[in-house]
This record gives structure tokens, C-alpha cells and sequence, in this order.
């Protein structure tokens, strides 16, 4: 796995993963309960990552201008931020108009 950062598995995990992860899933979560449309995640999620690179570089000397670890690292917060957009919408759909949804999955909702 040392592919997927110029710092380290671990490093990339913890900084990346868990801390820039948990940030998207709280932006993602707080877009969703705006009712804002799923493209404002995707352009949150490209500032997210530029600060993310910026602590890898900053606090681990990684390289700043990279193309290839920025899209890892977009990837990676764009799929948290997925995940968590989508399970809040979810749940906002099935409480907020109980008459007309029933959750289907932890993802999804159908009609009633």
C-alpha cells in the first residue's frame, strides 16, 4: 500500500482516512441536511483534498503539487463523503415524509 501515498500506508491512513474522512463525512452530512444538490459534495470534496495534500506536506514533507496522490486522496474523501451524503438523505426522506417512503436499505428508499 505504499502506492497510495509518497508518505506511507500509515501515514496516509490516519491523515487521509480517518481525520480527512471524518471531515467529509461531516460536510457531506451537513450538505445533505441542507438539502443541497450531490455536486456541492463533489466540489467540497476537491477543496477538502488540496488541505488534506497540504497537511501531508506540511507535517510529513509529502509532495504538494502531485496529480496523482491529489486524485487518490479526492477519491478516497469523495467516496466517505458518498457514503455519508447518501445515508443522510436517506433517513431525512423516510422521517420527513413517512407517507410516501419506506427505507429499503440503509442507502435507499422506495415508495410506499
Amino acid at each position: 500500500m505504499i502506492w497510495l501515498s509518497d508518505d506511507g500506508a500509515l501515514v496516509f491512513f490516519v491523515l487521509t482516512v480517518v481525520i480527512g474522512g471524518g471531515a467529509a463525512y461531516l460536510s457531506a452530512r451537513s450538505l445533505a441536511l441542507g438539502w443541497r444538490a450531490f455536486w456541492q459534495v463533489a466540489a467540497y470534496m476537491l477543496l477538502l483534498a488540496a488541505a488534506v495534500r497540504f497537511f501531508h506536506y506540511a507535517l510529513f514533507d509529502g509532495e504538494l503539487l502531485s496529480a496523482y496522490y491529489y486524485l487518490v486522496t479526492y477519491l478516497v474523501l469523495l467516496a466517505i463523503a458518498g457514503l455519508a451524503y447518501r445515508l443522510t438523505r436517506t433517513t431525512q426522506m423516510v422521517t420527513q415524509y413517512p407517507w410516501l417512503y419506506e427505507r429499503s436499505s440503509p442507502l435507499s428508499w422506495r415508495d410506499r
